[in-house]
């Protein structure tokens, strides 16, 4: 929600499973496997720009947490 990336929510259920999946696969995404990895959801409201800043920003916060909890990255 901090990047603006939800807006009429018709494509977020897709988006967040498309995003997990390739969160637990791959913590530090590339921009390019953000866009492959959510190429099979079509979102008619924000653009991808800001889809593609908060997966950043979870990979970075997913990174921090098991920083903080001591687990390895």
């Amino acid at each position: 929600m901090a990047e603006g990336a939800v807006q009429c929510g018709f494509c977020t259920p897709g988006l967040v499973v498309s995003v997990h999946d390739l969160l637990s696969r791959n913590p530090a995404p590339t921009d390019l496997e953000v866009r492959e990895a959510i190429s099979g959801n079509l979102c008619r409201c924000t653009g991808y720009g800001r889809i593609l800043a908060a997966v950043h920003a979870a990979a970075a916060s997913r990174g921090a947490a098991g920083r903080a909890a001591g687990a390895p990255l």
